[in-house]
């Protein structure tokens, strides 16, 4: 774990709720010299602990109108049945993210596409295709009173 003060975790708080202040705008709300917050930010840029900027990308306005959570348990638990299957939905455009977790299952993704059409023609073609899937169950977001991802 990298070490950080309570300067450098309103840095972050800061950068997480606006990425694209102004050094002086950011310098102004932490409480530093304009120079000395953009010592710090470049120090946590360089430590690793920033590990880049996104955009916040309106889902409606880019014709993104289904969202669903998708649980994925595989059919046998080797080495290269987990590789095959983060290889496909590495290249799955449809899949946001991706993450390997404990319990039942072995997958947690979120999925975004137009509509439901979209989103069942990415269950049968992509997922039904993959011979290692032995179990999906989905989870069709309704709303979403607090999202903090960037």
């Amino acid at each position: 774990m990298i070490e950080s003060d309570e300067i450098d975790r309103r840095i972050l708080r800061e950068l997480g709720r606006d990425g694209r202040q102004s050094n002086l705008a950011l310098a102004e709300r932490v409480g530093l010299s304009p120079s000395a917050c953009l010592r710090r930010v470049a120090s946590l840029e360089k430590r690793g602990v920033i590990q880049g900027y996104r955009a916040v990308v309106s889902a409606e306005k880019t014709g993104i109108g289904f969202t669903a959570y998708i649980t994925v348990g595989l059919n046998t638990h080797t080495k290269a049945s987990q590789e095959s299957f983060e290889r496909a939905m590495l290249a799955a455009p449809q899949v946001r993210e991706c993450h390997n977790i404990t319990g039942a299952v072995e997958y947690l993704m979120r999925v975004e596409v137009a509509d439901l059409p979209a989103y069942k023609a990415f269950h049968t073609d992509v997922l039904g295709a993959l011979p290692q899937v032995n179990t999906l169950q989905t989870y069709v977001v309704m709303g979403s009173p607090k999202d903090e991802r960037a």
